[in-house]
């Protein structure tokens, strides 16, 4: 479920009953204030780093976009974004920059690098030299058109590619420069026949030989439709400084940029990165739900042809209409910033994920991907982030990121690198805490097991997990052999005499599902259908995580994603399905047959952790 925890009715969760008593709707009325004071205390205090609003602010405003940073040569970061007073794509959009000293924490007054008062300037991106100059390239309307068949439209994805630069860090800028786009098929098919063209970049100049090398995304049609990717390479703007003598090249050769027919009209956003054999790896979004790769081998003349970007495992890693983001880090490796679904549509876009990337054979394979940001609002209008940078200064990672409203930027933890990277190596991935039960071979031969460790329940048993507390959670551990999989044979079992608890059970498709139970209602959540057989024993982990409100499953190795089958691996679910119990006898009730191992943690362990256990 996706609305918005601040909108809800609280009568979906049993409540509020006009067949209660007066006493007891007063009753339940208190108590349902009392959890929602609860909750915003809660969720004020959230100490989750994942949490977004624990990161600085950069910028506020009605609008602000694509925060991108460039760590100056005193290492102050000099960040670029597009800004202005009303929403997106309405009178006043345009560039500006800002600077801090002290690793994100404050920033300087923005200077705008054109007025508001001008033709919409957007989608800045930074780029510095090895000289020390900072040029900033955006989408400049120098022609302000506005209209199209007499309607007035949006026009902040047309006009000319242009640039300014700095050489005093961000603090004053040069006259503008426009760069050299010669017209192609997709311009002269486009409602002004390539007088004006349509187009516009999400992602950072890279270095490519001596120079650099950024992408954009030209349009075929207004408004967003035919995309197909191309790149401005300039040999050699890392040695000259006369703006007149730059060498500017626009890639791929000939009438055609970067897309694949197959995957439809929408084929946006791409941005790239460097390999280390100096061949240019290069992904972008569609609607067909999956994040879309493609190589070049020679400098950006020719691309192979795009086709789904995969994990490690060989599966094809999803993302929806959202702008996905690759860097490559100082130690060679890459990470991904994606939204782990497939969705057709600008919507959900929290929570975030990142993917960690290695080298294999000269491309780049993907691990399973944590959730690095999330936040409890998730409508549409505000609950939304995207649109990320990548700053690397000292070992260190930060992150940035717009709800188009504020722009904010979080250092993303060294163990989350270090854990998704780490699961491509062979060493066993340490864990945060040891689990609180843990049943050996012998135990499981035994119908119940007894519950420990769990903080107890006044009214009888134990609390497996306080759904209100944005720091806790709940993981499982399983090596499971069902016997088959007819519905609803329960494998493990927590449940009182009310319901309330948790229980696993066989369902669909060769499935596990999993119930979270108060005494009104579920939250329920199946693994991927047809992961499971009865031929072999499965590793399988499940993860109930109180920050993002977030269940997922981990089978064999592979964070459930939904498949072909679904558009979600994951899901939402309340905190308002408040205390998940044990029964007041204190006992688990399992399959002992088809229990082959069990280990139970009181804390939401990270998907590489899950993965590397489920490897060793």
């Amino acid at each position: 479920m996706n609305d918005e925890w601040g909108l809800r009715d609280f009568s979906q969760f049993g409540v509020f009953d006009e067949k209660t008593s007066g006493f007891t709707m007063i009753k339940n009325a208190i108590l349902t204030v009392v959890c929602f004071l609860f909750s915003l205390f809660v969720f004020t205090q959230n100490p989750d780093p994942r949490y977004i609003e624990n990161g600085y602010d950069i910028h506020a405003s009605g609008y602000i976009d694509q925060p991108y940073i460039v760590t100056l040569e005193d290492g102050t970061w000099l960040c670029a974004f597009t800004t202005g007073k009303l929403e997106e794509g309405l009178d006043g959009q345009h560039i500006a920059a800002t600077r801090s000293s002290d690793l994100g924490k404050t920033w300087s007054p923005p200077v705008a690098l054109e007025p508001a008062s001008g033709p919409a300037a957007s989608w800045a991106m930074p780029y510095l030299t090895d000289f020390g100059r900072v040029y900033v390239f955006y989408v400049y309307n120098g022609d302000d058109i506005s209209k199209l068949d007499g309607e007035k439209i949006r026009n902040d994805i047309l006009g000319w590619y242009c640039y300014r630069f700095s050489d005093d860090g961000g603090l004053t800028w040069s006259e503008r420069y426009r760069l050299p786009m010669r017209t192609t098929a997709a311009d002269r098919a486009n409602d002004w026949q390539g007088r004006v063209q349509i187009f516009w970049g999400i992602g950072k100049p890279v270095t490519l030989g001596e120079g650099i090398i950024f992408s954009f995304t030209k349009l075929g049609k207004y408004m967003l439709d035919n995309g197909e990717g191309w790149f401005f390479h300039c040999e050699n703007i890392n040695s000259e400084r006369d703006p007149a003598r730059l060498k500017w090249q626009l890639l791929p050769d000939g009438e055609h940029g970067l897309r694949n027919p197959e995957y439809g009209s929408v084929q946006e956003e791409h941005n790239l990165v460097p390999l280390s054999d100096g061949s240019l790896y290069c992904v972008y979004r569609t609607q067909v739900g999956y994040l879309i790769e493609s190589y070049s081998r020679d400098g950006g003349h020719t691309w192979s042809l795009p086709s789904p970007a995969r994990y490690a495992d060989g599966r094809p890693v999803k993302t929806s209409r959202a702008c996905p983001r690759i860097w490559k880090c100082s130690n060679g490796k890459y990470l991904l910033w994606f939204h782990n679904h497939s969705g057709d549509h600008f919507s959900t876009r929290n929570p975030a994920w990142l993917a960690g990337g290695v080298e294999a054979d000269g491309e780049i394979r993907w691990s399973q991907p944590e959730i690095f940001l999330y936040g409890n609002d998730l409508s549409y209008e505000s609950g939304r982030f995207s649109y990320p940078d990548m700053v690397e200064q000292n070992g260190r990672h930060w992150i940035t990121e717009t709800n188009k409203l504020q722009a904010r930027i979080h250092e993303v933890p060294v163990e989350m690198l270090e854990k998704l990277w780490g699961q491509f190596d062979q060493i066993p991935l340490a864990i945060g805490r040891p689990p609180v039960m843990a049943f050996n071979e012998e135990d499981l031969k035994k119908e119940k097991l007894p519950i420990t460790g769990f903080p107890e329940n006044s009214e009888g048993g134990f609390i497996l997990m306080n759904a209100m507390r944005p720091d806790g959670g709940l993981t499982i551990e399983m090596t499971v052999q069902p016997k088959d999989f007819s519905h609803a044979r329960v494998l493990l079992d927590t449940r009182n005499e009310f319901g309330s608890g948790l229980y696993i059970q066989t369902t669909g498709y060769r499935q596990l599902e999993v119930n979270l139970c108060n005494t009104e209602y579920c939250e329920t959540w199946t693994t991927d259908p047809g992961l499971l057989d009865i031929v072999k024993p499965h590793n399988v982990t499940l993860i109930v995580d109180n920050g993002p409100d977030v269940m997922m499953w981990v089978v064999d190795g592979k964070l459930c994603d939904g498949g072909t089958s679904r558009q979600f691996g994951w899901t939402h679910y309340s905190p308002f399905l408040g205390r998940i119990l044990t029964n007041k006898e204190e006992v688990l009730r399992i399959m002992p047959e088809e229990m082959k191992s069990l280990r139970i943690y009181d804390w939401a362990m990270g998907v590489s952790e899950a993965v590397g256990r489920q490897k060793n």
